[in-house]
């Protein structure tokens, strides 16, 4: 197939990329035919997959809005995908324009996409770096130029985690980024389940089956599992909920995309750091 001029040189457009799936869910126009046959095969499994990511997106804006209001005006996005509209920088400029992100991804296509956005804004920047390699983003040029460590700052793991398997131990992974934080810092999280929502075991083993066969596994983790990702913090109110519940705008439409029982598959939570 012809290369887009978006798409990077080197990356095989012959495989599935979990951040293009996420994209062509929301929406977006940075995917391959080979990304939405994968994400059309997960929604034949479970349909109300796009509903989760929008409701993933949703908690993501209220998280960063609370984290400025808090006073947190330093953000590390790990696992940021490929931009979309109300991106971290933009939601948490427009409530301080002090604030810097940086944003950090394996994806080349996320990496490159995510540089031609940012390009002319001196307070954002994305890494090429895996979340499973946690030193190589703490010693990195950009969280050195843009994130003073010594002041707090909003740890972003948002639908991340669920793609790091046992054997990698995300958990020791998520407790190295926590030492290298300032206390007050935040962990904003979230983290597919079978626990919340309409979703069924059998259709989340379907969702599950297709990312394995795409070589990019996720794990549906319990409530425990995902709660263990906060030892160290001190959870904020209401907890570790289904996406919509955590701190839900004072204003609903009736009848909203609220309203969808899909948007309520998925836990999330804030924890601050004593």
């Amino acid at each position: 197939m012809e290369r887009p001029t978006w798409a990077p040189q080197g990356i095989d457009l012959s495989v599935p990329s979990v951040s293009r799936i996420y994209d062509y869910y929301l929406g977006g126009s940075h995917n391959f035919e080979v990304d939405r046959e994968a994400g059309r095969r997960a929604m034949e499994a479970f349909p109300g997959l796009p509903k989760i990511m929008q409701s993933n997106r949703a908690f993501m804006r209220r998280a960063v809005r609370y984290a400025v209001g808090e006073g947190v005006t330093q953000f590390l996005d790990i696992g940021s995908g490929i931009p979309t509209f109300g991106n971290v920088h933009e939601i948490a400029q427009a409530a301080d324009p002090r604030s810097h992100v940086v944003y950090v991804d394996h994806d080349p296509v996320a990496v490159a996409h995510g540089r031609a956005v940012l390009e002319g804004d001196p307070r954002s920047a994305v890494l090429p770096a895996d979340l499973r390699k946690p030193h190589d983003i703490l010693t990195s040029d950009e969280v050195g130029r843009l994130l003073d460590l010594d002041r707090p700052v909003a740890l972003l793991l948002v639908a991340v985690l669920h793609f790091v398997e046992d054997q990698d131990d995300p958990w020791a992974a998520v407790a190295e980024l926590r030492d290298a934080l300032a206390p007050g810092s935040l962990l904003v999280l979230t983290h597919a389940t079978t626990e919340t929502g309409p979703i069924r075991p059998e259709e989340g083993q379907g969702v599950e089956g297709v990312y394995r066969n795409v070589g990019s596994p996720l794990l549906m983790r319990s409530r425990p599992e995902v709660a263990r990702f906060f030892d160290g913090f001190d959870m904020v109110e209401p907890g570790l909920v289904a996406m919509p519940d955590w701190r839900p705008d004072p204003v609903k439409s009736a009848g909203g995309a609220d309203d969808d029982p899909a948007m309520y598959v998925g836990f999330a939570g804030v924890g601050r750091k004593p």
